[in-house]
């Protein structure tokens, strides 16, 4: 069974939706099924799967691939979002809620806006949804999403000179640890150099990892008792991409100042 994901908005979740006998590739706007209503969306990957390994994830169907009179649909729906987007601010702020929305979402079938925000912790909108369900009489659906989906969203330039990497081509946004600045021995720059604008880790430090780890491979754990050309040591640290290691040599005598030495690892 070929299954779609479809993106309905930036900073939503994947939807997984059924191709059937509809000629659709990667890049349409396609309209689809889902248990909510009808929604347009655009196609980000068509894969083929089992029908018995689609779980209990939800799954529409694509109706079409979105022709001349949709996109007059979509096209009014996309002029509504800033208007949409600013009432829902103002009822947020009399509302004194401590959360920020980024953006809006309007169902292609008109009977739904969901609104995307960011909040520091768990916020009640209950009140909030009354008030938009109350003022524009559809379905009103809040999505807090993180402050990397913000940047995604709002987009700027990186400090590499071009446009960040979650709006131009990074579609998952990955874990990223203080553990990859540490394996790349990078951790020393401090969080101001290793951030993003969304002032997160910077999603590039994951770039390297497999690399990284393909490497360090080659290396003895720290704490490994080696022989040297300077006598007998053990290792206290490494050099992953020169290929060697720090190696404090024992001292011949008792009270002299340890010596610490750079070994490079023999290839085979």
């Amino acid at each position: 069974m070929l299954i779609a994901q479809i993106q309905f908005a930036p900073w939503d979740n994947l939807f997984s939706a059924k191709v059937g006998d509809v000629d659709v590739g990667v890049g349409d706007y396609v309209i689809v099924s889902t248990d909510f209503g009808v929604d347009a969306g655009r196609v980000i990957s068509i894969k083929e799967i089992e029908p018995e390994k689609t779980g209990e994830t939800e799954i529409g169907s694509i109706q079409r691939v979105a022709n001349n009179d949709d996109w007059a649909i979509i096209s009014d729906n996309q002029r509504q979002k800033e208007n949409v987007v600013e009432y829902g601010r103002k009822i947020i702020k009399k509302l004194g809620l401590e959360m920020k929305i980024i953006g809006s979402h309007p169902s292609f079938d008109g009977r739904r806006f969901t609104f995307a925000f960011v909040a520091d912790g768990r916020v009640d909108f209950r009140d909030a949804v009354k008030e938009l369900t109350r003022h524009f009489q559809k379905t009103i659906r809040l999505h807090q999403v993180g402050v990397r989906d913000e940047a995604k969203l709002t987009g700027d330039i990186g400090c590499c000179g071009l446009k960040l990497c979650c709006q131009s081509h990074l579609r998952k946004l990955g874990s990223v640890t203080s553990e990859l600045a540490e394996q790349q021995q990078v951790a020393h720059r401090g969080s101001e150099r290793l951030s993003g604008i969304c002032g997160r880790l910077k999603c590039c430090l994951g770039y390297e990892k497999n690399l990284y780890d393909e490497l360090a491979k080659n290396l003895p754990p720290v704490g490994t008792r080696v022989r040297t050309k300077h006598g007998r040591g053990q290792v206290i640290g490494w050099h992953t991409l020169r290929q060697s290691v720090n190696v404090q040599i024992d001292p011949e005598r008792e009270g002299d100042k340890p010596l610490v030495v750079e070994v490079p690892i023999k290839k085979s």
